[in-house]
């Protein structure tokens, strides 16, 4: 079986394609985002609230560099997010046992209650996607997506599971 060679440059596969490429992704952030930023908007948080809460319920006891690296956003923004989340009692905030000085972070109860409600929208958006465009297709999707973040971040999904 041979397969199609993909070139080098934008101008030799073709800048249409590559626009519609961008097109499409554009539109899907756009709708994959639009049922959390509804609810967000309820509790007059945004999009980075939403990130937050994910990654604080996705890696229990993160610490505010973890979370930096993670969400690539300046310690101000962070911070200023992180505390509200706080003060509304969505995240926990602990010394660290080896370095107090260290803080970590978990979801309160109220906060998982509120991220799977983020979470669970999406999931189910993802879901419905791979249905439409059937199994064969999501493990090419995988390759692109992982393939569009940057090279020192694409470890974190080097063990992600397949169908």
């Amino acid at each position: 079986m041979t397969h199609a060679v993909i070139p080098d440059t934008p101008a030799q596969f073709g800048e249409e394609e590559l626009r519609q490429a961008m097109e499409l992704l554009f539109f899907a952030y756009r709708d994959f985002t639009d049922g959390p930023d509804k609810l967000l908007a309820d509790f007059g948080f945004g999009r980075a609230h939403h990130r937050v809460l994910y990654f604080v319920g996705r890696h229990e006891g993160i610490t505010v560099t973890e979370l930096l690296a993670i969400l690539r956003i300046t310690k101000q923004s962070l911070n200023r997010v992180l505390g509200q989340l706080m003060a509304e009692g969505f995240i926990d905030q602990t010394p660290d046992a080896d370095d107090r000085r260290r803080r970590r972070h978990a979801l309160t109860s109220k906060g998982r209650d509120l991220e799977r409600r983020l979470t669970e929208g999406q999931m189910a958006h993802i879901l419905s996607a791979y249905r439409e465009a059937g199994p064969e297709t999501i493990a090419g999707f995988r390759a692109v997506l992982r393939a569009l973040v940057a090279p020192a971040d694409r470890d974190r999904f080097a063990d992600t599971p397949s169908l």
